[in-house]
């Protein structure tokens, strides 16, 4: 069947008519392992603070895809070389960047797999595709490691500036109704150029740039960190946790067969290298739904705890949390403490599930990454820190790191 019968339109609420090309990228949207991201929220819990905030991993790769293409094109009209292989390779590095993501995405990192990050994952599935279709994600894969030949192309798919923020900051705001992470990701697209193999933003475009900074740090402390949604998220880790417990005791729980998988398997790094392909099969048939359902039914179970929690979630009596800037008094932590044991009647490694602490951080603009070019009308070439005179660069570039204190109501 030729590919120009495989070329799909679609409609998406962000960008409007979004084109999936070339034959070879439609037969990868077609795997069972990216359809799943279809079943794996962009934001995690985020909608049980944000109603609205249900989209899916899939559409943010196709929306990111679709930035890519708009910036491909624009740098090839500036004079940068872009051959076709290297196009479709740039295509599908961001269209597959996510497709490591468990479920909830963020947050459950380290928890379902705790060896592996969601971009190790990510790389592993791009190589058994890669498998599949005898080589031809070379490039893509090379990109996404930042080992081809023209740096630019990944800086595309992971850098301070990449077309997965731009995407993801927009759709995010769009979906949550949070107006403050709208970006001018259009205004910041055609504004790039490559200049010694590395992306460069044309000066005229610096304000879009410094918006786009400001919604990111925003977006993170009004949403991504919201005081409500680390408690969702802490509630849900606790839930896995005490399942793994139960069931690595022999405790009968209920789960689809690929979640049990995780449940009862200590997977370590030693363990992936041996059965890799087991580890991605079931990981590739892992998704929202099957935690959601059998945290439904573990309502019910005779476990006091796991009972509890996940009465809590499924019904949203989320834990009271605290935020501060400094870390909390371990009197207040200690009379907490007291009061939940009476009230639950919970031992003491009982309680490690219902009062807990931790620490949250932000960092808007990183010095260790690729830093933002801003390419000025002289032909210089100066990082966005010294040029801008709007930022308090060093403001942003500082790590800002809150406490939180969660406990039940």
């Amino acid at each position: 069947m030729p590919s120009i019968q495989k070329t799909k339109i679609l409609n998406d609420p962000i960008y409007g008519f979004i084109k999936i090309p070339h034959g070879l990228i439609f037969d990868i949207v077609s795997l069972p392992c990216f359809q799943r991201l279809r079943r794996i929220r962009q934001l995690g819990l985020t909608n049980l603070v944000y109603p609205g905030a249900s989209h899916n991993r899939l559409q943010h790769a196709f929306g990111a895809m679709h930035l890519m293409q708009e910036a491909i094109d624009v740098i090839k009209t500036k004079g940068t070389e872009i051959t076709k292989d290297e196009e479709e390779g740039a295509l599908i590095s961001i269209l597959l960047h996510d497709i490591g993501h468990g479920p909830f995405s963020h947050s459950l990192e380290y928890n379902i797999i705790d060896s592996l990050t969601h971009e190790k994952l990510s790389l592993l599935f791009m190589e058994q595709i890669n498998a599949k279709f005898n080589g031809r994600l070379n490039i893509a894969i090379e990109i996404f490691k930042n080992t081809y030949k023209k740096n630019f192309l990944h800086q595309l798919v992971s850098g301070q500036l990449d077309t997965d923020r731009l995407d993801y900051l927009n759709r995010d705001s769009f979906f949550t109704g949070v107006t403050e992470g709208v970006i001018g990701s259009e205004r910041i697209i055609k504004m790039f150029d490559v200049v010694n193999d590395e992306l460069v933003v044309e000066e005229k475009g610096i304000y879009s740039v410094e918006k786009f900074l400001i919604a990111r740090r925003l977006m993170y402390w009004q949403v991504y960190l919201h005081k409500t949604v680390i408690s969702a998220e802490r509630l849900l880790i606790n839930i896995l946790k005490r399942a793994k417990e139960l069931s690595k005791n022999n405790e009968q729980l209920f789960a689809t067969p690929h979640f049990s998988f995780f449940l009862k398997t200590e997977i370590t790094q030693e363990y992936i290298e041996k059965n890799l392909d087991l580890v991605l099969k079931n990981f590739a048939l892992l998704d929202d739904d099957d935690l959601i359902t059998s945290i439904k039914v573990w309502q019910t179970h005779s476990d006091k705890i796991l009972s509890t929690l996940s009465q809590m979630l499924i019904n949203r009596k989320l834990f009271r949390t605290k935020l501060q800037k400094h870390d909390f008094d371990d009197k207040e932590i200690k009379e907490i403490k007291t009061q939940t044991k009476q009230k639950f009647n919970a031992t003491d490694q009982e309680l490690n599930y219902l009062v807990y602490k931790g620490s949250i951080r932000n960092k808007t603009y990183s010095y260790d990454n690729e830093n933002i070019k801003i390419l000025t009308k002289t032909g210089e070439i100066s990082d966005i820190t010294k040029i801008s005179d709007m930022l308090n660069m060093s403001f942003l570039s500082k790590e800002d790191k809150k406490y939180y204190l969660c406990f039940p109501k």
